[in-house]
């Protein structure tokens, strides 16, 4: 008997390294891929900055940190807050929210008229959705400069139909900048909530009808908790890229109008300051996760409260 159980441990342990052989090569790249870059930031920002760009090894410096939120003034010696990237601190928090609730309100229809049509239509819907991918994303941010211009096709329709004289300025502010974050990231709503819909028992809902209980209450309280994990899934995936997207706000925004991301390229661009670049790319993951980390809780403990 204890030869046997020898025998099983050893081949246990066996299964065991042979388990971790395999799996060592994609964890190798998930550590090279997602920690490497952020461990480079990491060291890059308690660096001092190099005299033509970079940074100068070797020399630690905590000034890369300090200047995200505080500038110092040498004539008369006072520190101050950094306005500015105050500023594009919460435009690019308050853009990135109002994106994710746009395209939540837009994407959850579409995705629940796709998810009831006929079983052999969905897919057609769904190429639909997804044709805006195949396009590259400086293409499709162009499609809505050219909508938006003064001579785009909004203005020129809102003239026609008698609404305005003259076209509005709609290029190059906060609304433009929202509308083509929402276009660029509605596909990314509307499939995870697709997905969740698609698995919904709909005799639900018909049961719902039959105990009279209105449209709003079989939204709420059947179809919404359906389809909670593709809402957060989907929210997920437009907050974070749109709390640091870099391209729209680029162009729809002419650099008037610039996010995190514009604001991170300008200090390891024109700025020369890579610590205060990295220091904001850092600052940009800590927000990401804080609102990740509270969001997925409060929705959690909702759907919690309403399971009990």
């Amino acid at each position: 008997m204890a030869d046997a159980a020898e025998v099983a441990r050893r081949y246990q342990a066996a299964a065991a390294r042979r388990r971790w052989i395999l799996k060592a090569p994609a964890l190798l790249t998930i550590l090279l891929a997602s920690f490497g870059p952020l461990a480079v930031m990491l060291v890059y920002s308690v660096m001092e900055k190099g005299n033509y760009g970079g940074v100068a090894f070797g020399q630690f410096s905590l000034d890369g940190w300090t200047a995200v939120f505080f500038k110092y003034d040498p004539f008369d010696e006072t520190t101050s807050l950094v306005v500015a990237n105050l500023t594009v601190f919460l435009r690019s928090i308050k853009l990135a929210l109002v994106t994710t609730i746009a395209a939540l309100l837009v994407g959850f229809p579409t995705a629940y008229f796709i998810a009831t049509r006929p079983a052999e239509s969905r897919s057609q819907w769904l190429l639909l959705i997804t044709i805006p991918f195949w396009t590259n994303l400086l293409v499709r941010t162009f499609a809505i400069m050219g909508l938006l211009s003064n001579q785009g096709l909004v203005n020129n329709a809102l003239i026609w139909s008698g609404v305005i004289d003259k076209p509005l300025q709609m290029l190059f502010t906060d609304g433009a900048v929202l509308a083509g974050l929402v276009y660029v990231y509605l596909p990314l709503m509307v499939l995870p909530v697709y997905a969740s819909l698609e698995r919904m028992d709909f005799r639900l809902v018909e049961a719902g009808y039959d105990l009279y209980a209105t449209r709003w209450k079989v939204l709420r309280h059947i179809v919404i908790p359906s389809c909670k994990p593709g809402l957060i899934a989907g929210s997920i995936l437009v907050f974070i890229p749109a709390i640091g997207a870099y391209v729209t706000p680029r162009i729809l925004g002419g650099g008037k109008n610039m996010m995190m991301g514009n604001l991170i390229e300008l200090q390891f661009g024109q700025g020369r300051n890579w610590p205060l670049g990295a220091a904001l790319s850092i600052t940009l993951l800590a927000i990401v996760t804080v609102a990740l980390v509270v969001y997925i809780r409060n929705t959690a403990g909702k759907g919690g409260a309403h399971g009990h």
